[in-house]
């Protein structure tokens, strides 16, 4: 099933503490009983300050792990439940925000409406695929099913159940306008190792996987259920032998194709593109950027070389498979949480439906919930405050630039700028999604969420050839998490994550520096990651690097890439360096941004000691502990192979990499997380 990835498992908050004076009895903001002092800090900083912790927390039955963020989620969801119930109160006038909430949730619930429907509301869906009877018709049904379901940018969602994705920003060379991107998909698993790598745990997970596919075909009432899901298992590991791996597909440069659309049937023939681009309602558009071109080119020779039957076979399979979690009968419901559920994330219980049903009005109706949110859990004043939060670390940053010493004045003038052009959204948007034309009903679950997704669609394509909005955002404000745009060199910080535990105002600064700052400094180096990096102060992809620079910072980012390679999560499954060297980068960059603040922020006083720890070491610890997590293996699995991200316990290990930390914690040449001054990653 296509899954929206997380951006960014990180956070910020509402302020930060301006000196290091504390009023009395003020907490640390560090939880003591979760360290285990008899693990040594320069062995395994994770284990020393969450080890305890470790020891008693719980996975909840329906989560894939726990942690500092599900405790923040845990509240937002809480919120919006309270406020989804309060807009079904039956008083919300018709055609309003409250009104197309409580309709599209209500229905949603109504799972004995749900059951009496069963397949209907696919039915024409499936009809149309059916009546498919040559390759025109399937192209244009490909084209049809196109859907703006992509981020490459960021990891939102590199893969989608669709054969190509949309995307749509500024282009990469002309910042002045909005350009269409296509990306590869075409998989049900949620990327090509899944069905390329040998090992046991992939081998048994494909023949689960096989399994699904002819349960959820047969439940569904197909004809040789047995044969088709074959056919159709073989055809996606086709598909995956074409995609391009992740770690290609983050180079930006590689990325960087313009096709005329006049090109595609010389560029990539197999498909009719007259019929897919007229389809997909793109047939006026000039140029697009495809970004994996040789997979593109691929799969269209696949769409010519496979039969028509296995192609139609695999439509249907998708049309019932985007569908099957929550939108169909039980039956289909539980099938597909015992793949993707179960055996993906290793996941015992199925979440509550109310839970699932929140998370379903969020994602379709997300601005129209998110203006009732920050009406009732942030104020302008809150917002006001992280502003002024946020500019300060900014401040810190064009600071720490000036200090660096292998950099030239030429670079650091260019960084400088990019700085000063940061756009930092924090909580909500300015404007807001306008959603009276979206057709919401009481008593139709899935016609709503293919109505809400079609609408998605064409608000995107809507902005294709137009100015772009550097406003924009692409979260909403009830989201838990937090996002770097470089195309637009933008910031978002929503609303629902600007809460404790990541920050807590009665807590120190040097907590809060640690976990909430460091993050924030997070957010800001992503604009100067192995990708941001690559874009200019307006967004456009340029270099604006020393040759001499350019090389020193590609250097260091190797070191960081062997260091994370050498992090094994599950036995022979290792870190893959440069696949999550974006977010390490940021980081590393963050937490040296974040600690240069708090400093500044004593304003030349030290720090007290309070608990028997020192202002450095609650600084770390706080770090350490805000990525605090306990996750199933099947789920760590999944993370390592695809994720952007490495694991929580190996991220609070950066603190290898800073100076202070050993002054703080005093490890020793030979311990495990030692590394020679030499050895230190130090970027900016």
């Amino acid at each position: 099933m296509a899954t929206i990835h997380r951006i960014l498992a990180a956070s910020i908050a509402c302020g930060l503490a301006s000196t290091g004076a504390l009023a009395a009895g003020q907490p640390s903001g560090i939880d003591l009983k979760g360290i285990d002092r008899s693990v040594q800090p320069g062995d395994d900083f994770d284990g020393y300050a969450n080890g305890n912790w470790k020891k008693t927390a719980v996975i909840p039955a329906d989560r894939a792990s726990t942690g500092v963020f599900l405790e923040v989620f845990q509240k937002a969801e809480k919120r919006n439940a309270d406020l989804i119930k309060a807009a079904g109160d039956g008083k919300a006038a018709a055609g309003s925000n409250e009104r197309l909430i409580a309709d599209y949730y209500k229905a949603y619930m109504d799972e004995a409406a749900i059951e009496k429907a069963g397949l209907k509301p696919l039915e024409p869906a499936l009809a149309r695929i059916d009546a498919i009877k040559d390759k025109t018709e399937l192209s244009a049904a490909l084209g049809a099913q196109l859907r703006a379901d992509v981020d490459p940018i960021n990891a939102t969602n590199l893969d989608t159940e669709h054969l190509l994705g949309l995307f749509v920003a500024q282009g990469l060379e002309d910042p002045s306008k909005n350009m269409p991107y296509l990306l590869q998909g075409g998989l049900g698993m949620p990327n090509r190792d899944y069905y390329l790598k040998n090992d046991k745990d992939m081998v048994e997970t494909r023949e689960k996987y096989a399994a699904y596919v002819q349960a959820l075909l047969t439940q569904a009432g197909t004809s040789d259920a047995a044969g088709k899901a074959k056919a159709i298992v073989a055809l996606e590991t086709k598909i995956a032998q074409a995609q391009a791996s992740i770690v290609e597909s983050e180079d930006i440069h590689k990325a960087n194709n313009p096709w005329p659309r006049a090109s595609f049937a010389g560029k990539a023939p197999g498909i009719d593109w007259n019929a897919w681009f007229r389809a997909a309602g793109l047939d006026d558009q000039p140029t697009f950027i495809v970004w994996q071109p040789a997979t593109v080119t691929k799969l269209a020779a696949l769409v010519a070389s496979e039969p028509l039957d296995t192609w139609k076979a695999w439509l249907r399979f998708h049309t019932i498979n985007e569908n099957a979690s929550g939108l169909l009968p039980k039956a289909y419901d539980d099938l597909a949480f015992g793949f993707y559920g179960k055996t993906l994330s290793g996941t015992p219980k199925q979440r509550d439906r109310w839970k699932r049903g929140i998370g379903r009005v969020n994602t379709d109706l997300g601005d129209a919930v998110g203006q009732i949110y920050v009406k009732e859990y942030f104020p302008a004043s809150s917002r006001a405050e992280v502003q002024d939060m946020v500019k300060n670390i900014l401040k810190a940053f064009d600071t720490r630039v000036d200090t660096i010493e292998w950099m030239s004045a030429a670079t650091k003038q260019k960084a400088k700028a990019k700085i000063a052009t940061i756009k930092v959204g924090v909580g909500y948007p300015d404007t807001w999604r306008d959603y009276s034309k979206l057709e919401v009903r009481p008593d139709d679950a899935l016609g709503n969420h293919a109505r809400a997704e079609l609408a998605e669609y064409h608000h995107q394509v809507a902005k294709l050839g137009k100015p772009v909005d550097r406003d924009e955002w692409w979260m909403t404000p009830q989201t838990v998490n937090a996002v770097n745009l470089p195309l637009q060199n933008a910031l978002n910080f929503p609303a629902a994550i600007l809460e404790a535990p990541f920050f807590d105002p009665k807590a120190d600064a040097a907590s809060n520096y640690g976990s909430i700052g460091a993050v924030i400094g997070h957010e800001i180096s992503h604009s100067f990651d192995n990708t941001g990096a690559e874009f200019d102060a307006q967004g456009r992809l340029a270099n604006w690097w020393t040759a001499a620079d350019e090389k020193h910072f590609k250097e260091a980012g190797q070191r960081l890439v062997e260091q994370f390679n050498q992090y094994e999560p599950l036995p022979g499954l290792h870190i893959n360096g440069q696949q999550t060297l974006g977010e390490n980068i940021a980081d590393v960059s963050g937490l040296a941004i974040a600690y240069a603040a708090y400093k500044e922020s004593l304003g030349g006083k030290p720090a007290p000691v309070i608990d028997g720890l020192t202002g450095d070491q609650r600084f770390f610890l706080a770090f350490a502990q805000s990525w605090r997590t306990k996750t199933r293996d099947a789920a760590l699995r999944q993370q390592v192979i695809g994720d952007g991200h490495a694991p929580g316990e190996f991220r609070a290990q950066t603190v290898r990499n800073l100076d202070p930390w050993y002054d703080a914690f005093q490890p020793k040449p030979g311990q495990k997380l030692y590394l020679d001054p030499k050895q230190r990653v130090r970027i900016w």
